[in-house]
């Protein structure tokens, strides 16, 4: 239980300071960048160090299921996209760009590099915090289902909490319900493999899908 308390400690305290950076302090995007690579990435490998538990597994490369999954992540991609086309008409999406724009700087001119940035780098980063050490590791101090819940509510709640102010209270709740099914999907995923690829390559294609909007909203 202690391992465990540590672990969820973490996960608190990154996913808490994250959302006062995030909806609070509101600084270039590079150094809230930089503020959540220590978090998610250096606190866990500073328990690593303290705790003598080798993160290496969470890497280990899966022997099958790789093929699924990027063929997983591209329906992910169609659906998040079809939904945006779909309802567009019906939420406002328009407050997206100025909130990034005001409280991270990203604009049109520099929305590219940010996107590759999350897509590829971001999304490898929360696989490791949420899934590998929230979710992989936390499994072995505590039974499975609570390791499951905790982990896909931290997820979805650092994700809503980052995201205040963007959309309305639909388009809030919506994205909440979807990103706790999200994580779900996702631990389930490095269950059965036991590393993180799998489901970082299906949360790729949810966020390319997510910046590909960001380009439509930055053009119209």
């Amino acid at each position: 239980m202690k391992q465990a308390r540590s672990i969820l400690a973490i996960l608190l305290f990154g996913c808490a300071v994250m959302a006062v950076v995030d909806g609070v302090i509101q600084p270039g995007y590079a150094i809230k960048s930089l503020v959540k690579l220590t978090l998610f990435l250096g606190l866990p490998l500073w328990w690593s160090r303290q705790a003598k538990v080798s993160l290496r597994p969470l890497f280990a490369r899966p022997r099958q299921g790789l093929g699924w999954a990027a063929g997983t992540g591209a329906g992910v991609f169609a659906v998040i996209l079809g939904g945006f086309f779909l309802t567009r008409g019906i939420f406002d999406f328009s407050g997206l760009t100025a909130a990034l724009t005001a409280g991270t700087g990203v604009r049109r001119e520099n929305f590219l590099w940010v996107a590759l940035y999350i897509s590829f780098v971001n999304s490898l980063l929360e696989e490791f915090f949420f899934r590998g050490f929230g979710f992989l590791l936390l499994r072995r101090y505590l039974p499975r289902r609570p390791a499951l819940g905790l982990s896909c509510l931290a997820f979805a709640l650092y994700h809503v909490a980052m995201t205040l102010g963007w959309y309305g209270l639909p388009v809030q709740l919506l994205t909440l319900a979807g990103l706790a099914l999200g994580g779900w999907i996702f631990c389930r995923l490095d269950e059965h493999s036991g590393s993180l690829w799998l489901s970082w390559v299906v949360h790729l294609g949810a966020n390319l899908a997510t910046n590909a909007i960001g380009f439509l909203l930055f053009a119209a």
